[in-house]
């Protein structure tokens, strides 16, 4: 699993999204409850980018129609989205943040 370096620690706001691309792949990162999450950055229901919505309760939350999506999980909590968006593995070192998109083959 390659990690990449998407930000600081430091250049995070808590329960605030950032949007980055890794390999191609858009992320949203996000601070909240001390800890960081790492999650796909469109909706698997509208195709929006979920960094523009609110973070509450370790879930961001689609500006678009509302689905909200566990950060630990992808998991959607309620409609219309149905089906799950992906998360990446995060790791901290020092004040970088990591993130790997791709899995070991």
């Amino acid at each position: 699993m390659a990690f990449v370096r998407v930000c600081g620690l430091s250049e995070l706001t808590e329960d605030t999204p950032k949007r980055v691309e890794l390999d191609g792949t858009p992320v949203s990162v996000v601070l909240t409850e001390g800890e960081v999450f790492a999650i796909n950055d469109i909706c698997s229901h509208a195709n929006v980018s979920l960094s523009e919505g609110e973070v509450e309760d370790c879930a961001i939350e689609c500006w678009l129609h509302g689905s909200s999506f566990d950060l630990r999980t992808g998991k959607p909590s309620g409609l219309p989205a149905t089906r799950p968006v992906p998360v990446y593995p995060v790791k901290i070192e020092g004040d970088d943040v990591l993130v790997s998109v791709t899995q070991e083959s």
